[in-house]
């Protein structure tokens, strides 16, 4: 019987055959040679972006007094984690002047960075790091992924604002002044990238019989697992069964989201699937398009965003929801491109969309948050542990405002966030915000983010 199980990381990180990520068990410690310490989990930063804007009388409450029992309608589906959550009013964005011309190359790339391109090299990316890659350097050599980055849709925009990089409009993570970061948006190499299914260049292992989408990558595990299982209390054994019904309930997700999509493209290409032969080829490998249905391919993201925070795989995490221009949301009921409906000049259909899309948005986010709270950790929850950001790059898309940006924070950060409040009333740009977000991870910094100069105190439990 193992009673006080004492695992240091660098014999966790050791894989021998197959290797699955665990979540953090009361009966693991941080080792350190032989003494016990008191369990704390670590704190996990996390952003998920939408563009354009919103609706502003929709979207922030009423006031801070009736803030946890009256919400406006874009986020009802956060009300039941409503308490857990901290929304600011008052963040201004950066100004954009000399590159007035180009509102949508500039809420993205600054959402994280604070910063505006260099104005002399504006044709290639010279920005600034981001505030997600700044913790990845402080935090990342605790774990085997320094961060994770997960968008919807492929980063590929390209529009001539102002003469800047392309990469500007579809990439909020830079990992210095002059590289950005790409972003996946296939949950299949999400899974595999997580589970060390790919080499050290994130190359996939070479595929076996052993490796068809409808045999479970935890079959090969099971075994270890169950026999893991036999010595943890039955807390820690509650904790090891809701984690692998996590990953399994992913992993067939995934599955059936890529078996649709190569059933749709046979019967597109006039092959009736039926019909099929058992000698003719497999279909070929067909990654998730922009038209499949949109909230079961965030869920599936956001799902691997959590089994990423859950294991300690990383703590890093950004999720780009969608981008500028391109974007419709055929699920909503209509076809309409987020970014056109977005310049409503008051029209009340148009408003009306822009409304439900961003409703939609914040439903995802909420569907990510309220899973993190579902899950025990240490004395408290997943999500008590992290620090999870939505926000948008610009106010108003209509006037391309930036004065106003909407934001929600949910997460206590291991008690560094006051939650269960609306500052209705704070004075500050998004530099002090994300400033403040990583002090209260627990990143040193040498410097503010960007045009930051101070942190915001309002939002700390102090």
């Amino acid at each position: 019987m193992l009673n006080n199980i004492l695992i240091d990381r660098r014999t966790c990180l050791k894989g021998i055959g197959v290797a699955l990520a665990l979540p953090f068990l009361e009966t693991m410690g941080w080792a350190d040679s032989g003494k016990q310490k008191a369990y704390k989990p670590p704190v996990r930063l996390g952003f998920m972006y939408m563009p354009h804007g919103v609706i502003m009388d929709q979207f922030w409450p009423a006031d801070a007094a009736s803030f946890l029992t009256t919400l406006p309608p874009a986020l009802e589906s956060l009300r039941s984690v409503i308490n857990q959550c901290l929304m600011i009013k008052g963040i201004s964005g950066v100004p954009i002047a000399p590159f007035n011309g180009a509102p949508h190359a500039l809420e993205l790339s600054t959402w994280l960075t604070a910063t505006l391109p260099d104005a002399d090299t504006r044709n290639k990316i010279n920005i600034a790091i981001s505030a997600d890659q700044i913790a990845a350097n402080y935090v990342g050599s605790f774990t085997s992924l320094a961060s994770l980055e997960l968008a919807t849709m492929p980063q590929t925009h390209k529009e001539n604002q102002e003469g800047l990089n392309e990469g500007y409009y579809s990439h909020c993570s830079f990992r210095s002044p002059t590289q950005a970061v790409p972003a996946e948006i296939n949950p299949r190499s999400v899974m595999n990238r997580l589970f060390n299914k790919t080499d050290q260049n994130g190359t996939p292992h070479k595929a076996s019989p052993a490796d068809a989408l409808d045999r479970s990558m935890l079959d090969l595990v099971i075994g270890g697992a169950k026999d893991l299982r036999k010595t943890l209390p039955q807390t820690d054994q509650h904790k090891l069964d809701e984690y692998l019904d996590s990953v399994r309930s992913v992993e067939r997700r995934i599955a059936a989201i890529e078996y649709r999509q190569k059933e749709a493209a046979l019967e597109k290409a006039g092959v009736s699937t039926s019909k099929r032969n058992a000698s003719d080829s497999p279909p070929i490998e067909i990654k998730i398009p922009l038209g499949d249905k949109r909230s079961e391919y965030m869920e599936v993201m956001c799902d691997l965003n959590v089994l990423a925070f859950q294991t300690d795989t990383t703590r890093v995490s950004t999720y780009i929801g969608s981008t500028p221009n391109g974007v419709s949301y055929p699920e909503l009921g209509f076809n309409d491109e987020h970014h056109s409906q977005t310049h409503h000049n008051n029209n009340p259909e148009k408003v009306d969309k822009v409304e439900k899309i961003t409703a939609f948005n914040i439903a995802q986010f909420a569907y990510m948050v309220k899973k993190m709270a579902s899950l025990r950790e240490g004395n408290g929850t997943l999500l008590d542990n992290c620090i999870m950001m939505w926000g948008s790059g610009l106010e108003d898309g209509n006037k391309h405002t930036r004065a106003n940006l909407p934001f929600i924070i949910a997460g206590r950060g291991g008690g560094a966030i006051k939650t269960g409040r609306f500052l209705s009333d704070v004075q500050g740009n998004q530099g002090d915000l994300l400033t403040t977000l990583l002090a209260c991870a627990g990143v040193p910094l040498d410097r503010p983010i960007g045009i930051a100069t101070k942190q915001i105190k309002e939002m700390m439990n102090v």
